[in-house]
Formats: C-alpha cells, sequence, structure tokens
C-alpha cells in the first residue's frame, strides 16, 4: 500500500439533486483515495448542498491530483457544482491588518510560529508604526500606511497593492480600526475575517466595555465575521460569549472581552484554512473542527 499521508480537502456546494454523494465517494474510491473525514448539510432554504471531504490516497500506485482533478470536473459540470480540491499541507497565505491593540497580533503571531495555525504570514499592515516591533521579532514585513479621510482611497491602493504582491489567500483585520471603504470590501468578498466585540448593536462608538458597565451587563464576547459593505454585519463565523458579574470593573471588563476575541478571531482563521467555512448568502455553512 502507497505510504503517501498526504491530506487532501475536497470542498464545494450544489444547488440539492440527488446523485451528489455519489459522485462524491465514488470519484474518491475509483482513484483509491480513503476519505476519513466528511461532512455534508443540505439547505433546505436555499436548496443548496455543502460538502467538505479529507481524505488521502491508499493506492499502490504514484497519486496523480490532476486526474483526480479532470475526471471530477468533468462530472461535476453536470451537477452546476463550486468545487475546490487542496493539498492540506500548503499553508495559506494570510496578510493582518492591525492599528494599536496588540492582543490579536500576538496571539496569531504565536500560534502560527508554533504550528498551531498552518498559515503563512507575509506581510502585516497598519496605520500606526507601535506594532512594528513585533513584526521585527517574528522576523515578517511592517507596512505603515497612515491614513486620513483625504488620503484614504490613496492608503487603500497601497493596501491592495501590497495584498496583491503577497499572493495572499486571506486578510485578517485583528483589530483593525478603520473602516474598510466598499470597494476594498467588494475585493475581499469570501477572504477578509474581522473581529469586534459583541456588545454591538448596544453599544456602538467610544469604549463599549464603559457602557457596558454603566448598564450592568452580565455578558461579553466577541464575534468573528467575514467582512462585508455593511459594517460589522458581515457573515459569522464564530461568536464566543463570557459571563460576568457586577464585581466586574470596566477595565476587567476589557480584558475579559480581549481574551475572547483572540480565542475567537484564531478560531474563525483555522476553520477558514482548512476549508470549514461556506458563504451562504447572509449566513454561513461551518462544519466543526478539532
Amino acid at each position: 500500500m502507497n505510504t503517501n499521508t498526504t491530506t487532501y480537502i475536497l470542498t464545494g456546494s450544489s444547488p440539492t439533486k440527488l446523485g451528489v454523494l455519489d459522485l462524491i465517494i465514488g470519484s474518491l474510491y475509483r482513484h483509491e483515495c480513503y476519505a476519513y473525514e466528511m461532512h455534508t448539510f443540505d439547505d433546505a432554504d436555499t436548496s443548496r448542498f455543502f460538502f467538505r471531504v479529507e481524505f488521502n490516497y491508499v493506492g499502490r500506485d504514484e497519486f496523480s491530483e490532476e486526474d483526480l482533478r479532470n475526471q471530477f470536473a468533468d462530472r461535476a459540470a453536470a451537477f452546476d457544482m463550486e468545487w475546490d480540491l487542496r493539498d492540506l499541507s500548503n499553508p495559506e497565505k494570510v496578510v493582518i491588518l492591525v492599528s494599536k491593540y496588540d492582543h490579536c497580533l500576538q496571539d496569531l503571531l504565536h500560534r502560527h510560529s508554533t504550528g498551531a495555525l498552518n498559515i503563512q504570514i507575509p506581510a502585516i499592515i497598519s496605520n500606526h508604526p507601535d506594532l512594528k516591533r513585533l513584526a521585527d521579532w517574528y522576523n515578517i514585513p511592517y507596512y505603515h500606511l497612515p491614513v486620513t479621510a483625504e488620503t484614504k482611497a490613496q492608503q487603500e491602493a497601497q493596501m491592495w497593492q501590497i495584498i496583491q504582491e503577497a499572493e495572499a489567500d486571506l486578510v485578517v483585520l485583528a483589530r483593525y480600526m478603520q473602516v474598510l471603504s466598499e470597494d476594498m470590501c467588494k475585493k475581499l468578498h469570501g477572504r477578509a475575517i474581522n473581529i469586534h466585540h459583541s456588545l454591538l448593536p448596544g453599544f456602538k462608538g467610544a469604549k463599549p466595555y464603559h457602557q457596558a458597565y454603566e448598564k450592568g451587563v452580565k455578558l461579553v464576547g466577541a464575534t468573528a465575521h467575514y467582512v462585508s459593505e455593511d459594517l460589522d454585519e458581515g457573515p459569522i463565523i464564530t461568536q464566543g460569549v463570557e459571563q460576568v458579574d457586577h464585581t466586574y470593573t470596566p477595565e476587567r471588563l476589557v480584558a475579559k472581552g480581549r481574551d475572547t476575541e483572540r480565542l475567537m478571531l484564531a478560531k474563525a482563521i483555522k476553520l477558514h484554512v482548512e476549508k470549514r467555512c461556506f458563504l451562504n448568502g447572509n449566513k454561513t455553512v461551518v462544519f466543526p473542527g478539532h
């Protein structure tokens, strides 16, 4: 038996139609591939079927990814299927946007350096110079792009050039405290993740945790979602909440919220790069991970 242990992921979606599962499993079987993890979801509201299959090759000869792709594509066309095949050993390239808060950036850099996140970070972009020391510590290029209302278009053009040159698969807003333009949101559709506190929409603007403290809030948390033109209202990937009580000062609420932000952002990135997230209109289909 072939000792190739490379992990592949086959993902996709199609209109609900008889025979989709046979196409997926049959194609893998004919190419001597063993599917050891499989998730499916049939959305009755949209009549759309979603799937994710994790597999490896167990045949005797050399595995041909090209043959599998070509033969699967021929059959998938009859199902109007959108699909992708990926070698999981190839890390996705992630460009991180950040301002002054460092908790999410620190967490992501640590997870990246220890291999907890299977990603490459070719660039960090910020509208402030403050966190360059962190980027230098991890030997990652840091681009300081100041922005004002008058220079926003120019700054985003520079940002987009860096993202393209880095061949980024994903852009992460790790507490980037600037609103992306509608044009930039469209360019990054489905491949940009933002994190914010889950006190919205009740406590908007400055010092949300202080506002929450004044109202005696008993839950704080964070939401990670795909970026959309609707500010902080994109399709949700992960959410986390933590219980608090009357003893929490505004400062302790902030600390608790930041802990939840970094955890939810890292989880959302992991789910995305492992191809467990699917856009489904204004919502997401998210298959569980490890």
